[in-house]
């Protein structure tokens, strides 16, 4: 692979990439594609309100920094101490469960007087590459609202919430609904030459982003190829016994018309020690039903993306990023055209 990575001229010159989501599988996918161009945008949920991110969003009012700090550590250029710093979590006192990141986060909210410019000086502060953005500065909740009418607020209970009813998730909201976006987040999306959704959880970490008002519109009417990167594996308490194309579906349920191009999935058998594991949480490897999204007018894209090693069924960051990449040249092509370098081929 590495004869593909771009010297230093054609990483600065590279694609604007901007990817949508939050959670694991949106910091895995940014390690891999930091190292194919400098112009990386991600702009990241803030509807997360259990966890170390919970417990600031309560005592000092400050939008839950845990997603944002996944991303910013995937994107860091900085010394292997600084990193073990920001990943590093407080197991005793009143601090149990806190990274040190999110604290990093919280004392710039304070100096700076607003989110947004604190996630902008810790980016700063990184060296990171690209730009992480909060999709809204909005104090969100995210509701889910189950098939058979019952509902529950809150993304940190929607997991024991669904395993009590059985039953599968009908659609998610956020409350207050349509909030505001930041002006950032539109114009990264207006601008990109590839937008990217996902991979991670759906209706918790991707699906939120799209209900602030105007980014699926921004989405859509984008000239940029549009992909969505499927997970590798269903989610217990959220994807049990979903496909592919359901995922797909409810995407497109959640957003507008035009809102996706391209699935992206992965067709590497997962290690059968790791897929016994997950069957014990109820969750399985993604099944590709490629009838459905054939009819759904979307293409389909099959690679070997899943990592070979570790004790999670996660995408390889660089086998992800290559398959994109070359998804994406395929695509398009160098046309100066107004002011975009990159423009789809008819």
């Amino acid at each position: 692979m590495s004869e593909h990575i771009p010297n230093v001229q054609q990483w600065e010159r590279g694609p604007k990439i901007v990817a949508i989501g939050g959670g694991t599988g949106l910091s895995t996918m940014l390690r891999g594609l930091k190292k194919y161009t400098k112009n990386l945008t991600a702009i990241v949920t803030v509807a997360d309100d259990g966890g170390g991110s919970g417990m600031l969003r309560r005592d000092i009012g400050m939008p839950p920094p845990g997603d944002i700090r996944h991303c910013m550590e995937a994107l860091a250029n900085t010394e292997p101490i600084m990193e073990r710093l920001l990943t590093y979590r407080f197991t005793e006192g009143s601090l149990a469960g806190q990274s040190f990141g999110n604290l990093i986060l919280a004392a710039l909210n304070g100096v700076t007087g607003s989110f947004e410019e604190a996630v902008s000086q810790m980016s700063h502060v990184l060296a990171i590459t690209g730009r992480v953005i909060p999709v809204t500065s909005a104090d969100v909740q995210l509701e889910a609202v189950f098939e058979n009418g019952t509902r529950v607020v809150g993304e940190s209970k929607i997991y024991n919430f669904k395993k009590e009813q059985d039953c599968r998730i009908s659609h998610v909201a956020l409350l207050p609904e349509r909030p505001a976006p930041l002006p950032a987040a539109l114009e990264a999306i207006r601008e990109a030459d590839l937008i990217l959704l996902g991979p991670g959880s759906l209706y918790t970490s991707v699906i939120p982003n799209l209900l602030v008002d105007g980014v699926s519109q921004a989405v859509a009417q984008s000239d940029a190829p549009k992909i969505y990167v499927c997970n590798i594996m269903t989610q217990e308490g959220e994807t049990e016994g979903y496909t592919a194309a359901d995922h797909l579906e409810a995407l497109l349920a959640h957003g507008v018309p035009g809102l996706l191009d391209l699935c992206l999935a992965n067709c590497a058998p997962v290690h059968p020690g790791l897929v016994e594991k997950y069957r014990e949480e109820d969750a399985a490897p993604l099944v590709i039903d490629r009838e459905r999204i054939a009819a759904m007018g979307l293409e389909l894209e099959e690679r070997a993306l899943a990592s070979t090693g570790g004790n999670y069924a996660r995408h390889d960051p660089d086998k992800l990023a290559e398959a994109i990449l070359e998804i994406y040249r395929r695509r398009a092509v160098r046309i100066f055209h107004g002011a975009r370098r990159y423009i789809l081929e008819e």
